[in-house]
């Protein structure tokens, strides 16, 4: 599918993109701000399309203390090609909005991890306000034949404060994040009023079928008078005088940018200085941003399990942890860094020799050729979330990783339904078998580790982030949608688990 930037799906002049944060972010360099562009797989897919039709993106810096805002904005809407328009909100709701409600309540229970939330009825008064005034943002600055685009759990009430405006724009919204199954859902106390927010959209998109069928057993259960009618990919809800079309589009990333960038001196150079400091041994990596639903912890036990099972993994192999600072100042990820710190710790001091220490552990920020040359070196990516909405470091992992890299998969990442035929999926609460996996990755014959990375790399080429975008509006404006795989749950039953199991 080519890249969407001439709407020939869709009749619409401009494309409004509405998220929590802005493509951009503030960086302080030597006492004063400066603004950067974000350098994610939406900016890089959506930005071609807003700059080719004059597109708009609207959403907050999550900022609200630093001078000349203002200058350093306009001056960063030249230099994109497309225009911005910042929401300014208050610290209390930035505290209450997106710390609270969004952090406390709807990532965790979303996540399956209910008892990790924090029901406070402040939080959802406030994240009702914080909706209110994105939607007179978009309503102040749209016109009747914009498609509007709202991106995830932040922002899940935006099309009903519209239609209190009486906004007459196709609106669309997807949740990057997964959907819960129905007894966890109702656990949610504003359960129906979230629900009847979400279903005053157009279209509601899901990264997976299993997010996407969640969501219809909730709808089925708490909203009376609806029908559900249709098949495939996208199908449709009536309720009451309207249809809402809900499918799965299953987000990716910049193949081509990925691949290519491997090649680049860069990234050679820092893959040079990984392996000369690594030696002739197995890299397996794990990468990911600080937070419980990473699966962290378990992954580290699983390591330490293999080194206990399989003693000949001692010195041959290594695992680089790099994990990202994010919401440090928050007590409960304060606590996880130092969980995870005291287990490298234990790790390293019971299993460490000299010239081979087991664990490489890595608490930053790392640039974008410092990944890529980590994803490029990596024989073995462990991938394991307690759960995820998707999981692009996969994706990202294939479209770096040599010929013969492995993939070992959380079979709770959304990216597991598409990646299941190559990866060697695990079940993340599952310590021994994950150490069997490691195992069994390190000592996989090169001709399978070859086969199982060319079907992931095919795979995730053909149905790149480009892709991803194109089969959104083309759902959005029109009933049949062409050139869209058939998508598939992931099979828990009949994962594949060797090389009989895979097409040559």
């Amino acid at each position: 599918m080519k890249t969407h930037t001439d709407n020939k799906a869709g009749n619409y002049k401009r494309l409004v993109i509405v998220s929590n944060r802005l493509p951009i972010y503030l960086e302080k360099t030597n006492e004063k701000y400066e603004i950067r562009q974000g350098s994610g797989g939406l900016v890089t897919a959506l930005a071609p399309v807003l700059r080719n039709r004059g597109g708009l993106w609207i959403g907050c810096s999550l900022s609200t203390d630093f001078e000349n805002f203002d200058s350093l904005f306009r001056d960063a809407q030249k230099n994109i090609g497309y225009n911005l328009k910042p929401v300014v909100l208050t610290s209390e709701e930035i505290k209450k909005y997106y710390y609270g409600f969004a952090n406390e309540i709807i990532w965790p229970l979303f996540h399956d991890l209910q008892s990790r939330c924090n029901f406070d009825p402040d939080y959802w008064t406030t994240y009702q306000e914080v909706n209110k005034k994105f939607a007179h943002v978009v309503f102040q600055n749209t016109k009747k034949d914009d498609y509007i685009w709202v991106h995830d759990y932040h922002l899940m009430n935006i099309a009903q404060e519209l239609k209190t405006l009486e906004s007459s724009q196709k609106i669309g919204f997807f949740l990057h994040i997964p959907f819960p199954p129905l007894d966890i859902f109702l656990k949610l106390p504003w359960r129906l009023e979230l629900l009847r927010a979400l279903l005053e959209f157009d279209l509601i998109g899901f990264q997976t079928m299993r997010d996407r069928r969640n969501f219809i057993q909730c709808v089925r259960t708490l909203i009376k008078d609806v029908a559900i009618f249709g098949k495939g990919q996208v199908i449709t809800i009536q309720s009451r005088d309207r249809k809402i079309k809900v499918g799965s589009f299953p987000i990716s990333i910049d193949y081509k940018f990925f691949s290519e960038q491997t090649e680049t001196k860069e990234v050679a150079d820092c893959a040079w200085y990984i392996h000369e400091n690594i030696g002739d041994r197995q890299i397996i990596l794990g990468v990911d941003r600080l937070d419980y639903t990473k699966g962290i912890l378990e992954r580290l036990k699983a390591f330490e399990k293999a080194l206990i099972k399989y003693p000949d993994l001692k010195g041959k192999v290594i695992f680089i942890q790099i994990v990202v600072p994010s919401r440090v100042d928050i007590p409960e990820y304060q606590l996880l860094r130092t969980e995870i710190e005291q287990m490298v710790g234990n790790i390293n001091g019971r299993f460490t020799k000299y010239g081979w220490v087991p664990v490489q552990y890595i608490f930053r920020s790392i640039n974008r050729y410092e990944l890529i040359a980590h994803y490029r070196t990596a024989e073995i990516a462990l991938i394991t979330p307690l759960k995820d909405g998707m999981n692009l470091v996969a994706k990202e992992y294939c479209a770096c990783s040599k010929e013969n890299g492995v993939v070992i998969l959380s079979e709770f990442a959304g990216a597991s339904a598409q990646l299941q035929k190559g990866a060697i999926m695990v079940n993340p609460y599952d310590v021994e078998t994950i150490a069997d996996a490691l195992y069994h990755g390190y000592t996989m014959p090169k001709q399978e580790r070859q086969i199982r990375m060319k079907k992931l790399r095919q795979g995730i080429k053909r149905h790149d982030i480009f892709w991803w975008v194109e089969s959104y509006i083309q759902a959005a404006f029109t009933e049949k949608l062409y050139n869209f795989p058939v998508l598939e749950d992931y099979d828990f039953a009949t994962p594949a688990k060797s090389l009989n199991d895979m097409e040559t």
